[in-house]
This record gives C-alpha cells, sequence and structure tokens, in this order.
C-alpha cells in the first residue's frame, strides 16, 4: 500500500491562506464607511405620548400615612 505523500501541504496551506489573506482584503477594501453617521442621516425623532405629558405613578404601599 503506497505511503500518502504530505512534503507539498505545507506549500498548499501556505499559499491558500495568503490567497484567503488576499481576498478578504480586496472585499474589505471595497466598503465605504461614513466617518460621521449623524451628517448624513437625519435623527427623526418620534413623537409619542409620554415625551410631552408628565405622569406620575402613585404607588399606595409608598405613602405616608
Amino acid at each position: 500500500m503506497p505511503q500518502l505523500d504530505t512534503s507539498t501541504w505545507f506549500l498548499i496551506i501556505m499559499s491558500m491562506l495568503l490567497t484567503l489573506f488576499a481576498l478578504f482584503q480586496l472585499k474589505i477594501s471595497k466598503h465605504f464607511y461614513y466617518y460621521n453617521p449623524k451628517t448624513t442621516t437625519k435623527s427623526q425623532k418620534q413623537q409619542t405620548p409620554w415625551n410631552t405629558t408628565w405622569t406620575k405613578i402613585y404607588l399606595p404601599l409608598s405613602q405616608s400615612q
């Protein structure tokens, strides 16, 4: 039964890692990142009833008698 030749495995694995690194670098470099997101999008605050009116919660156990 013939032996498995592993002499080229190091070269194949290292070239695969180098290729993957190069591909990921190219993929990441094509993204455009905004420096300040607040200047590019308008933040719209939603009006909810509890923002405009003040309410107080009364707890029966917290009242002093």
